[in-house]
């Protein structure tokens, strides 16, 4: 299926630092409760991530990542996910979180 640009355009991927993460056991797959400064613009968002194969709440905090921010809040279990973390599946399906290469200004968009 293809989109055009302006479908590309209401996507709004931003990179956020994670600033604090915890266990998740409540999660039906094993998650991280994960907190992310997206910058000025837009704050501190929360999200849920399963991403406990290759990260551990120590791990993942001051990692840059990606995310959608302009989802509408989703409750997952008893947590309200304000964003969504992007990642690739790696050999076993396993998530690995996009990472920006070199530190960027928290809240740049994608381009």
């Amino acid at each position: 299926m293809s989109i055009t640009f302006d479908d590309f355009l209401k996507i709004d991927v931003r990179v956020g630092t994670v600033i604090r993460s915890e266990p998740y056991p409540e999660a039906r797959v094993p998650a991280l409760k994960l907190w992310i400064d997206f910058g000025p613009e837009i704050g501190e968002r929360k999200t849920s991530a399963q991403i406990t194969k290759h990260y551990s709440p120590e791990t993942i905090i001051g990692r840059q990542v990606a995310g959608v921010v302009n989802f509408p809040p989703k409750q997952i279990g008893k947590f309200m996910s304000e964003c969504l973390v992007l990642g690739f599946p790696d050999d076993e399906g396993e998530v690995v979180v996009i990472t920006p290469d070199q530190n960027v200004p928290n809240g740049g968009r994608l381009n």
